[in-house]
């Protein structure tokens, strides 16, 4: 059964006091130029990648169309659609408001933190899409301009024997060798064959051997031909995060990531603050006022937002220049498409504490098909100058993957 969102009612987003449309705002002087135009549609196309990508396209009257994409995730498309009503006949070149416009809107169905601020993030990559477009400038010249010309990446590594430290071990030396990767992460919350309970996040100490044993053949094999971080998607307690980040202390570690839950701050702290390991955190929080708790309160040594679902740019922006008064780095999580993927590249190249970008689909043969521009080379990105994002999706390849059911864009 179809459900019609974006005529569905909620009287907190028919009546809210902070009002940031155009019209209630009187945002409605005339620009001149090409600088006149209102968004006419928007809409999404759901790809199934290794992850299913939530695609969204921005339509204007000026036939510019901008594309985004929204961390995966169900539930995202309906809550665009939701949202639709709210950006249609304002101009696309008002990025911030509308983000802010939309955040207000939504404020009574969770755009506090969660999927709707995920929904959000899709359309304000897409924006900048558009607005680079209509001002024929790239996406990261709207950010400030460009720190460096190219976006390195870290490859996130996986094998079939993942608990085997030598298949890890071997992975690592193929990726760089082969693949041309300078940057790597492997899963460290893999079983060992002594556990006694997953529930418990208790590590026993023959099971922090193993993951050390993992860490020492990994980074003894790769030495200095690149950096290699451990993801731990947080699984353990805060002793037992300790007890493992204590053991990897003396081995090449570029960070240690989400070694707890993220819900308490106070045992990431204390984590973090108790060990030498590089610890990296921020792939489950949302917007700059849930990742500045963590970067002022010193619980993070790098920071790693997902851009499609953190805020969009302009939100990993702000984080990053939080983060830059406390001199942390930023490593963006991503597990997206070309088109987040690229968006983060032109965040990255924007801000001075980009560390690297993930980059999580290396074994899925047509990532890189989705779009009709190269997007990875020798393990870096070429910040492109075309305006906008700079990529072009082939609707070919983004038909041939999509997930059953879905329906293709209009036509730009």
């Amino acid at each position: 059964m179809s459900r019609d969102y974006e005529s569905l009612h909620d009287p907190n987003a028919e009546y809210t006091m902070r009002e940031l449309s155009a019209e209630t705002m009187e945002v409605t002087g005339t620009r001149g130029g090409a600088r006149d135009v209102e968004i006419t549609d928007v809409q999404t196309t759901m790809v199934d990648g290794n992850f299913p990508w939530t695609l969204v396209r921005v339509y204007t009257d000026a036939g510019v169309v901008g594309t985004g994409e929204a961390y995966w995730g169900a539930g995202v498309p309906e809550l665009i659609e939701r949202m639709k009503p709210f950006v249609v006949g304002e101009n696309p070149l008002d990025i911030d408001r509308l983000y802010e416009h939309l955040i207000q809107k939504m404020s009574g169905e969770g755009s506090v933190e969660g999927v709707t601020v995920t929904a959000i993030s899709g359309i304000e990559v897409a924006l900048h899409d558009v607005a680079g477009k209509i001002l024929d400038v790239p996406a990261y010249q709207l950010l400030g301009g460009k720190y460096r010309d190219r976006m390195r990446v870290y490859c996130d590594c996986h094998t079939e024997a993942e608990a085997d430290p030598e298949a890890c071990a071997d992975e690592a030396e193929r990726v760089v060798d082969e693949l041309g990767y300078d940057a790597l992460k492997f899963d460290l919350d893999v079983p060992s064959g002594l556990e006694k309970d997953r529930a418990n996040r208790h590590l026993r100490p023959g099971e922090i051997r193993h993951k050390a044993e993992i860490v020492e053949t990994v980074t003894e094999r790769v030495k200095d031909k690149g950096d290699v971080a451990f993801d731990c998607h947080w699984t353990f307690s805060g002793g037992s995060a300790k007890r493992l980040a204590d053991a990897i202390e003396e081995y090449d570690v570029w960070w240690l990531e989400d070694p707890v839950p993220p819900e308490n701050l106070e045992v990431q702290e204390e984590v973090t603050k108790n060990t030498t390991t590089p610890v990296t955190v921020g792939e489950n929080r949302y917007r700059v006022t849930e990742l500045r708790r963590l970067i002022e309160n010193q619980a993070v040594d790098i920071v790693a937002p997902d851009l499609p679902k953190v805020g969009g740019m302009r939100e990993t922006r702000k984080i990053a220049d939080v983060a830059n008064q406390y001199y942390v780095p930023v490593a963006m999580h991503n597990v997206a498409s070309p088109i987040a993927t690229m968006a983060a590249a032109h965040v990255g190249t924007s801000i001075p504490n980009s560390l690297a970008i993930e980059y999580h689909s290396y074994e899925l043969g047509w990532w890189e098909d989705l779009v009709e521009e190269d997007v990875i080379k020798d393990g870096y990105i070429e910040v492109p100058e075309k305006p906008g994002i700079g990529l072009t999706l082939d609707m070919d390849a983004v038909e041939a993957h999509m997930v059953e059911g879905e329906t293709l864009f209009d036509p730009a």
